[in-house]
């Protein structure tokens, strides 16, 4: 990592403890090698059940993350003229209308008439927080990339007002620590909040 995005991951860190009570650190703060263990619990239980997730290893170190690709289908109403997004429970976009779910971890066939978008998601250990983040991206199938106000259109309802408060706060755009690459980003500081209100959206 380049010494200026040190110091303003080490900054944000700061202002991040901050903000937060004791409780919330102590559940934040996550060691490597624990990491590395629950992504391995976590990779045997996605393998039992087959949503597709898998590790990715770092050719030439002993650095990896956790990987997966989604497909998701925004469907043409041809009647009122309106999209519809369709998608499985895994996905990190909003269904909208009433549709039959499909699996969007394989690219949808028969689409001619629809927009799909390609998403990868990485899960990366951060030594900066000391807890996983989630990194992401999404482009269309012809390669071009989502602009970020149209992530923050597509994050659940369930989040959405409270993104609204501060979105820069919490999904942004930044380098992948890894692969170098331009990737959105969760905020570590709001994984906790993302998580919670999509788990209270479905107990609901």
């Amino acid at each position: 990592m380049k010494r200026g995005m040190l110091g303003e991951a080490l900054v944000s860190r700061k202002t991040c403890f901050y903000k937060m009570n004791s409780e919330s650190r102590k559940n934040l703060i996550l060691g490597e090698e624990k990491f590395r263990y629950f992504c391995l619990e976590f990779l045997k239980h996605s393998q039992a059940i087959g949503d597709g997730w898998e590790w990715k290893n770092v050719e030439g170190g002993e650095e990896g993350y956790l990987s997966k690709i989604c497909y998701q289908t925004r469907a043409i109403d041809s009647d009122h003229g309106k999209m519809h997004e369709q998608e499985d429970e895994n996905a990190f976009t909003i269904s909208e209308g009433n549709h039959e779910e499909e699996d969007s971890c394989a690219l949808p066939q028969g689409a001619l008439q629809s927009e799909v978008i390609h998403y990868e998601y990485h899960v990366l250990y951060s030594i900066s927080y000391q807890a996983p983040v989630l990194y992401f991206r999404a482009s269309f199938l012809d390669g071009r990339p989502l602009t970020l106000d149209a992530i923050w259109e597509r994050v659940h309802d369930s989040y959405k007002p409270r993104l609204l408060h501060g979105p820069w706060e919490t999904i942004t755009q930044q380098e992948h620590p890894i692969l170098g690459q331009p990737f959105f980003v969760l905020h570590p500081c709001r994984t906790n909040d993302f998580m919670s209100s999509l788990q209270g959206s479905t107990s609901r």
